[in-house]
């Protein structure tokens, strides 16, 4: 696995410009600002995206007010900056080769950005984020692990119901990149909806942790902050967005998101690898996961991250005996290359915690054992 140094500088240029860029304008840099006169006077007035065939025109202000030309001059300068992301996004997607979402996914993940699901402190999960990771960590992690016809928003129900604020319609947000975009009903209550998809399929789902009973499990729960979404309750993903990370997606000029963090990302996957095999389509779903999990486990291990891995493989094995039941089923599942290049480096970093390896799946590659010599 090739780790881009050259490119990570790059990186995190992108990442920060983008972030700034969201803190400091109210408008869209697709739009443009223009003059007009009413009645003897000149008013500053924005033209947006282009909807139903027709421009959005908004009102902004007198020509005459300083402090509005100064935030259009302002705006002018994020418009260059705009330009300029968009080239460093080619050059990490065109040079380095690192991954970009699929077309129609980009638009949806940028098109909920800036309604405000990331602000509201949402956090991107899946297949999705998982093509946002090869950036992050700068290597090129298997592209054959990235292919995905839907897309997973998450936020905790505690924070969506604590923020006070809250998106536009997310079907209306959605059908303004594609008309065909629909509500599916919930089994449970054909009212209500936590995913939606479009004609061709695509799908887009709002996930929360279940925290309680098992009773909630399909029975989507009412989001306040989502725009008149529903999320599904799901065990084990409050582990997986617990303290997320700030990146951005290589897309367009660059989508400031928020995900998670790598680690919790790798053993998450261990845990819903063994899940997934009650599903109908579980086994192509549960290879994927494993895929994923050893391609971000090996990342770790090459950046010299285990201890950071090894936190939160211990924290999710002390959840109790059903986590490392499923834990440990999916570590006897990774392929022999995979586990011989991580696995022993993940005990090691466990004993300098003064923890026993054994207690935690382990006991096949103590010692620097190798899972084929441990027969």
């Amino acid at each position: 696995m090739k780790i881009l140094f050259n490119f990570q500088t790059l990186y995190s240029e992108l990442a920060q410009r983008a972030l700034d860029a969201t803190f400091t304008s109210e408008f869209d840099v697709t739009g443009r600002f223009i003059t007009n006169e009413v009645r003897g006077r000149r008013y500053w007035y924005y033209d947006g995206k282009i909807k139903d065939g027709k421009k959005t025109r908004t009102y902004v202000g007198p020509f005459d007010d300083d402090e509005i030309t100064k935030r259009v001059e302002r705006f002018k300068e994020l418009k260059e900056d705009a330009k300029q992301r968009r080239q460093l996004v080619r050059t990490l997607v065109r040079e380095a080769r690192l991954p970009a979402p699929e077309n129609f996914a980009g638009q949806v993940v940028e098109a909920l950005a800036q309604a405000g699901f990331f602000r509201l402190r949402g956090v991107l999960v899946g297949t999705v984020a998982y093509q946002c990771y090869s950036a992050i960590l700068g290597v090129r992690l298997a592209t054959s692990a990235m292919v995905t016809s839907d897309a997973d928003f998450a936020q905790f129900h505690s924070i969506s119901v604590a923020v006070e604020d809250g998106m536009p319609s997310v079907l209306e947000t959605l059908r303004a990149i594609d008309e065909s975009f629909r509500e599916v009903p919930s089994q449970a209550n054909s009212q209500i909806a936590a995913q939606f998809m479009t004609k061709s399929g695509y799908k887009v789902e709002f996930l929360t942790p279940n925290l309680g009973s098992d009773d909630f499990s399909g029975h989507p729960t009412p989001m306040p902050a989502l725009g008149g979404a529903y999320a599904q309750p799901l065990r084990f993903l409050d582990f997986l967005i617990y303290q997320p990370i700030r990146a951005v997606m290589l897309f367009g000029a660059g989508i400031p998101v928020t995900l998670p963090a790598p680690e919790r990302y790798a053993v998450h996957k261990l845990i819903i690898a063994q899940r997934r095999l009650d599903d109908r389509d579980g086994t192509a779903k549960s290879r994927k996961d494993l895929a994923q999990a050893a391609a971000l486990m090996m990342a770790l291990v090459e950046l010299r991250q285990v201890a950071d891995l090894a936190d939160v493989f211990v924290e999710a094995c002390d959840r109790g005996p059903t986590w490392r039941r499923l834990i440990f089923k999916s570590l006897e599942k990774l392929e022999v290359v995979d586990a011989n290049a991580t696995l022993p480096l993940l005990a090691e970093e466990i004993t300098k915690s003064n923890l026993d390896p054994a207690d935690y799946g382990l006991a096949a590659w103590l010692d620097g054992s190798s899972k084929k010599n441990a027969g």
